[in-house]
């Protein structure tokens, strides 16, 4: 399987995060903002590219810009819930109401 790089990009005007494979967008995760936090509501990749780890790359990206907001984020999507639990170095950002739900430990 050929690599090919994919970049992430926020678009504030359609509240979501978008994966973009050579200019073409491949997928988006959707967001709402909350002031100190985001949450999380939907990832989709687009059919023909599902497959290829553009899910995973998407949301590493988005948690990475959101980490670098000082944003918390609220994850509403079981994708996005799955890759934080898969990742553990992405669970301080969860916020602290949210990670009792998700199993995690609610003190820190």
């Amino acid at each position: 399987m050929e690599s090919r790089d994919i970049s992430v990009i926020r678009n504030d005007e359609q509240s979501r995060y978008e994966a973009q494979v050579e200019y073409s967008n491949v997928g988006h995760l959707d967001f709402e903002d909350l002031g100190d936090a985001l949450m999380l509501t939907h990832t989709e990749i687009q059919a023909e590219a599902e497959g290829e780890g553009y899910g995973t790359e998407l949301v590493r990206g988005a948690l990475d810009d959101i980490r670098e907001q000082g944003k918390l984020v609220v994850p509403q999507c079981s994708f996005v819930a799955a890759f934080i639990d898969k990742n553990p170095e992405y669970r301080e950002l969860v916020h602290p109401n949210q990670r009792g739900q998700l199993g995690m430990d609610t003190r820190g």
